[in-house]
């Protein structure tokens, strides 16, 4: 079973409006409420796809309490830390053909105690998980070394863990030496971490980069490029990944979808070709889908035998 971890999840509301009046009374008639947050995205998908996966992280307020029996009633399994804050909202208004305006709630302040606590919580936890998903932002107050003492916590005790993060929270883990098994970053966040321009075209300079002493102790990585498919370090091993052409209605959460692919297949025991293509047919059918973190599990092997991985 996979235990995915959370700690800033939020209340995704979606609001479509033919158009979007400012200074305005708008008026929405369909309205769409989802337990959200990166996390809880890979959660969703993993249960999607018939694999046994627990949720934990924090959850506050009457907000967490509608995440939590929105969870129970889709049968999805989860065990939370409560906190004394209020979960957030996260607000998508549809609009004027395809436009998104978006209003993102920071989200409750916490303290190192809260982690504390978090982390005894935790231990609890792991008897019956083997794989480990750390997704998203971390929730106000926090500092940036707490993934990396979730981290080390979950090394001591022998699990893989997949992160993906972004940023200062990331950083802070890659220059310690509490090392995850696997992250999943895009091109732009590989830019970002290391101030260097990259280009396809250029592998060997990408192979190098990732021999780095940044890099150096993570066993998988996997760098998503949206339509251009991925390219992976696994071992001393490079691969690169190509996917099929397909329409795509929304691509938000397909980078949480390959997470939930990552874990499943690497769950499963597959080789490192069926757990890239496992990683990168759930983030395709997650593009085709309207809602986010959705999979359609019945076109999962049709995709699946179309993204091919080749050694490079």
């Amino acid at each position: 079973m996979v235990l995915t971890i959370t700690l800033n999840p939020s209340l995704d509301i979606s609001y479509p409006i033919e158009h979007l009046k400012i200074n305005d009374v708008n008026r929405c008639q369909e309205v769409s409420k989802t337990a959200g947050g990166k996390g809880l995205n890979v959660t969703r998908v993993l249960h999607q796809m018939g694999h046994p996966v627990c949720a934990t992280g924090f959850l506050g307020g009457n907000i967490g309490r509608f995440i939590a029996d929105q969870l129970t009633e889709n049968g999805i399994q989860h065990d939370f830390q409560s906190i004394a804050g209020e979960t957030r909202n996260c607000i998508a208004i549809l609009h004027d053909e395809g436009a998104q305006t978006e209003i993102l709630e920071g989200g409750p302040v916490l303290s190192e105690c809260d982690l504390v606590a978090f982390e005894e919580h935790l231990n609890g936890l792991l008897t019956d998980h083997d794989i480990v998903t750390i997704s998203g932002s971390l929730s106000k107050g926090l500092p940036q070394t707490s993934y990396q003492s979730l981290i080390a916590q979950l090394n001591k005790m022998g699990k893989k863990v997949i992160l993906d993060s972004s940023g200062a929270s990331l950083e802070a883990v890659l220059v310690s030496k509490d090392k995850p098994y696997a992250i999943k970053p895009n091109l732009t966040e590989i830019e970002e971490l290391t101030g260097e321009k990259l280009s396809l075209d250029q592998l060997a300079e990408l192979k190098t980069l990732l021999m780095t002493e940044l890099f150096e102790g993570i066993e998988f990585i996997m760098i998503s490029l949206g339509a251009e498919g991925a390219f992976a370090k696994v071992g001393a091993d490079y691969y690169r990944v190509s996917i099929p052409k397909i329409n795509v209605v929304n691509p938000v959460g397909s980078g949480d979808s390959s997470v939930a692919g990552l874990a499943m297949a690497l769950e499963q025991g597959k080789s490192v070709e069926a757990v890239l293509k496992t990683a990168m047919t759930l983030g395709l059918l997650n593009t085709m889908e309207a809602k986010t973190g959705y999979v359609d599990a019945a076109k999962f092997q049709t995709y699946f035998d179309l993204v091919d991985v080749k050694k490079v």
